[in-house]
C-alpha cells in the first residue's frame, strides 16, 4: 500500500484531520497533480475554523513554480498575516523571504 493510499484510508476515519489533509496535498504534489494539491492546500489555508499556516507557503511555492506569480503573492501576503496572528514568526519570515524573491 502506498503512502497516499494509507493517508486516504486514514482520512476515511478522520476526514477533517488537517495534518492528514496536508499530507495528502504533499503526496499529490509529488505525483505532479498540482491542481488538486493546490486546491487542498488552499482549503487548509483558508479553513474558517483554523487556518493551517504551512499550507499558505506550500500552495504559494507550487504556484510560483507554475509561473502563477500573482496568485502566489496573494497567498503569501495572506499567509504572512495569518502567521503573525498565530504568533508563528518563523513561518511569517519564510513566507516574507519567498515574497521578496517573487517581487512585491
Amino acid at each position: 500500500m502506498s503512502r497516499k493510499e494509507r493517508i486516504l484510508e486514514m482520512l476515511l476515519d478522520e476526514p477533517n484531520d488537517a495534518f492528514l489533509r496536508y499530507s495528502l496535498a504533499m503526496e499529490l504534489r509529488k505525483e505532479g497533480d498540482h491542481e488538486e494539491s493546490v486546491r487542498l492546500f488552499k482549503e487548509l489555508a483558508y479553513d474558517p475554523k483554523e487556518k493551517y499556516v504551512a499550507a499558505f507557503f506550500m500552495a504559494a511555492q507550487q504556484l510560483a513554480e507554475q509561473e502563477q506569480i500573482e496568485d502566489a503573492r496573494t497567498l503569501l501576503r495572506d499567509g504572512i498575516e495569518e502567521a503573525r496572528n498565530q504568533k508563528n514568526l518563523h513561518a511569517a519570515a519564510e513566507m516574507s523571504e519567498l515574497l521578496a524573491e517573487l517581487g512585491k
